[in-house]
């Protein structure tokens, strides 16, 4: 399975636990202490149209940390459709422009995967859903985050949080979980 298909199999995922969020679920605390569940999924939304104007070669033309929407899931979906048919089209063995630089189309979409799986596991548990990613989607997405998240993007104030320490034999949502600092569920603090 080439990672865009597991990008394709990942959104998809994803796009059915946008689609069930709930209205009353929107105010709703998640694994991320700045964000509320809406606050997360215009995240979401914002970031993937950006990820996807870089796969299809256009320039964003818009701060997707700004972005808002209440059709959260028809955004969703048509942004995953328009990032999939850009990697499809143009391959990953290119450079691309993402959020202002030029890099190469590989990491992009592993940083998508990153993203999307994460971000995707902290929807799911703030609002109640199964994380519905495959072992090896998990697996596939562990091996971009181990060569590409560089230590300096985690601590405070940064993209990404410390590791979790987490036993080598753990279930691979556990180990995928730590190592993008997030407490796997049934940790203690």
């Amino acid at each position: 399975m080439s990672d865009i298909d597991v990008l394709e199999s990942v959104l998809a995922k994803e796009s059915a636990l946008v689609s069930n969020v709930t209205p009353d679920q929107l105010g709703g605390p998640t694994p991320c202490p700045e964000y509320d569940v809406r606050t997360l999924l215009n995240h979401i939304v914002g970031w993937l149209r950006t990820f996807a104007a870089g796969a299809a070669g256009r320039e964003a033309g818009e701060d997707p940390t700004a972005y808002t929407t209440e059709d959260h899931a028809g955004e969703f979906k048509a942004a995953a459709d328009d990032i999939v048919a850009g990697w499809r089209a143009g391959g990953t063995d290119r450079t691309v422009s993402f959020a202002g630089n030029e890099m190469p189309g590989a990491v992009v979409l592993g940083m998508t995967l990153m993203e999307y799986v994460t971000h995707g596991c902290d929807l799911a548990i703030a609002t109640g859903q199964a994380v519905p990613f495959s072992d090896s989607e998990l697996e596939t997405t562990l091996a971009h985050a181990q060569r590409n998240l560089q230590d300096s993007f985690r601590g405070e104030g940064k993209f990404f949080g410390d590791r979790v320490p987490v036993p080598d034999d753990a279930p691979v949502l556990d180990r995928y979980l730590g190592f993008m600092g997030r407490r796997p569920q049934g940790m203690s603090a």
